[in-house]
């Protein structure tokens, strides 16, 4: 059976990793805390609202940015450093890229640091609503009001723009590159082929909106949350999913589903829902193991696997956090 250790932290959970192996979380109120064992110590990284959290490619650090204006990376020892700083500026949005490449956004600015340490704003007509690098070579997508634009911030070249109306507040591309997909204000997703911005693919249907999106181990599925059970969409076919109908894990009448993370190597989501119930789902035949029953702490608002997926860790808006030891 697994094993359950949960922390009282009492600030909405932003953000979790693995850093080394060692449980980190980032907190709500600006502070970010670190599990040893059974105890955990927490330390402040932002004077104020901590808005955002990334974990950085190499797995080492886990960024985030706050209402301070800062950008600050944790280490799994307990370090900060301040990475970027904007005075005054609420910094709601981050990502992180290749070889120690980080962008971050407030309002209508994004700005990337590249890895030679140079920075360059990328700027847009109306507020950035989301961020992520692509897999391969330092690119940028930018999802904002009627799309999203794909830039090469290391060059002078204008962006490629990706255009369906509407306000998309969250992107990600496919772990192959091939595709750009988007979350809106309404309650929908919305993807593009990037080699040719085409393929226009609209998955709709969701009773709300989509917060989590979490590619499968091998980038063949994008798992969604938003509905009673977590969305499956398939991209391994040509056109992705259209066409083809949604898996669909861990159907529970009773909640929505807030937030999903794929298993680092299986075909297996964890599945975190408003009631505060996380299970583990299978794609192939759809069968279910509870990690966490439904009851303190309010939705899951954050899950990471480690690299090993044997253990994973969780968060909630009301501030409960903890770690699933698979294991036992």
């Amino acid at each position: 059976m697994p094993t359950l250790q949960t922390f009282p932290f009492g600030a909405f959970v932003v953000g979790a990793a693995f850093l080394r192996g060692t449980p980190v979380f980032a907190l709500g109120d600006g502070r970010v805390a670190r599990v040893d064992g059974a105890a955990a110590e927490t330390s402040v990284a932002h004077q104020g609202g901590l808005l955002a959290a990334a974990v950085s490619a190499d797995g080492e650090q886990l960024l985030t940015s706050g209402d301070d204006g800062r950008v600050v990376a944790s280490d799994a020892a307990g370090g900060l450093v301040e990475l970027a700083s904007r005075p005054k500026k609420w910094i709601d949005q981050l990502a992180t890229g290749p070889n120690g490449a980080f962008a971050f956004a407030y309002g209508r600015e994004a700005v990337v640091h590249l890895p030679d340490g140079k920075e360059r704003v990328l700027q847009h007509e109306r507020t950035v609503g989301g961020l992520a690098f692509a897999p391969k070579g330092l690119r940028l997508a930018v999802a904002r009001y009627n799309g999203a634009s794909l830039w090469w911030p290391a060059t002078d070249a204008k962006p490629t723009d990706f255009e369906w109306k509407g306000s998309h507040l969250g992107v990600t591309f496919s772990p192959d590159g091939k595709f750009l997909v988007t979350s809106m204000q309404e309650n929908a997703l919305h993807g593009w082929r990037v080699a040719d911005g085409g393929g226009h693919m609209r998955m709709s249907g969701y009773p709300g909106k989509v917060r989590s999106m979490s590619w499968s181990a091998k980038g063949r599925f994008l798992a969604t949350s938003g509905a009673e059970m977590a969305v499956l969409w398939p991209f391994h076919f040509k056109d992705g999913p259209m066409g083809r109908q949604p898996l669909q894990v861990g159907n529970r009448p009773t909640s929505i589903v807030s937030f999903v993370a794929c298993h680092p190597t299986e075909e297996v989501v964890a599945i975190g829902y408003k009631d505060g119930m996380i299970l583990a789902g299978r794609y192939g035949d759809g069968g279910e193991a509870a990690l966490r029953q439904a009851g303190e702490g309010g939705p899951i608002s954050a899950l990471v696997w480690d690299k090993a997926g044997v253990r994973l860790a969780f968060g909630t808006e009301e501030g409960v956090a903890g770690i699933v030891d698979l294991r036992g």
